[in-house]
């Protein structure tokens, strides 16, 4: 079985310092929290950025300033930052991050529009997708694909049909969100056999559900995403103090289920990125 590529989501852009005030925002938490996160065993930092008040942006120049920092930390780390930014950007903003110097390896590519709760609506037409698709395969930008249901993982593939998504593609499969697929075993078996053999995939899920939906992926030789994006707590009523200690779990979990982890080097060919 390949080794395990661990992503750390280290902030998200929902989650604030009242839910838990080890939240990164400013350009300095952010390198830390990334150092920290790598330190432990991320090969990947899935990378959203805040103003210092904690206000979510895509600008360009704000992201450029936290990669910068995180390099300078972790020089071999994949940084993959978000296009999905957060509700009520446009598209040009959602994009900002990929026209950094130099480009990102890989962005996320959110593959359906979602239902988040009340009036909450993440708007990802067909035409949307397409349009990101097109401008990441135009700098060499590999599309990690954001499917919170079946019917998301329908529409990558049909894009990959018409030429838009490259093969081998790479899926990550986002469970237990409101008005998205629930994170159960069954879901999660679902999901997966929905996609090529020669597919990669990494699981994500929703704080509680996280930890038992990384292990199954981590059985079924998937990798593993954690982080403050997703999950807060260490255990049930344990504020997680870094992302380093969410992170720390799935290495254990991982070394007690007999794989290893991947450093950036084996992520990157696993992934064939470059």
């Amino acid at each position: 079985m390949e080794k395990l590529i661990i992503t750390a989501a280290i902030c998200g852009a929902e989650v604030t310092k009242e839910h838990n005030p080890n939240i990164p925002y400013t350009v300095r938490e952010i390198g830390i929290e990334a150092e920290k996160a790598f330190l432990a065993g991320a090969s990947i930092i899935h990378l959203h950025v805040r103003e210092d008040d904690g206000t979510p942006t895509q600008d360009q120049k704000r992201f450029q300033a936290c990669v910068d920092e995180i390099k300078g930390r972790c020089p071999d780390v994949i940084v993959q930052p978000s296009t999905g930014g957060a509700i009520g950007m446009s598209n040009e903003e959602r994009l900002q991050p990929i026209f950094m110097n130099p480009h990102p390896e890989m962005a996320t590519l959110d593959c359906g529009t979602m239902n988040f709760g009340g009036d909450e609506i993440f708007i990802n037409t067909e035409n949307t997708i397409i349009n990101f698709a097109k401008e990441m395969n135009s700098r060499g930008i590999k599309p990690e694909l954001e499917c919170f249901d079946k019917g998301m993982i329908d529409m990558a593939l049909r894009l990959n049909k018409k030429g838009y998504i490259k093969e081998p593609m790479h899926f990550n499969f986002v469970l237990g969100v409101i008005g998205g697929i629930t994170a159960t075993p069954r879901d999660l078996l679902y999901m997966v056999n929905s996609i090529p053999k020669s597919s990669t995939f990494t699981i994500c899920a929703i704080g509680r559900h996280e930890f038992p939906m990384i292990t199954m992926s981590i059985a079924l030789g998937g990798h593993a995403r954690v982080g403050f994006e997703d999950n807060i707590y260490l255990s049930k009523g344990v504020l997680a103090k870094s992302n380093s200690e969410l992170v720390e779990k799935v290495v254990r979990i991982s070394k007690e289920l007999g794989r290893d982890i991947a450093s950036p080097y084996e992520a990157r060919k696993i992934l064939t990125l470059g």
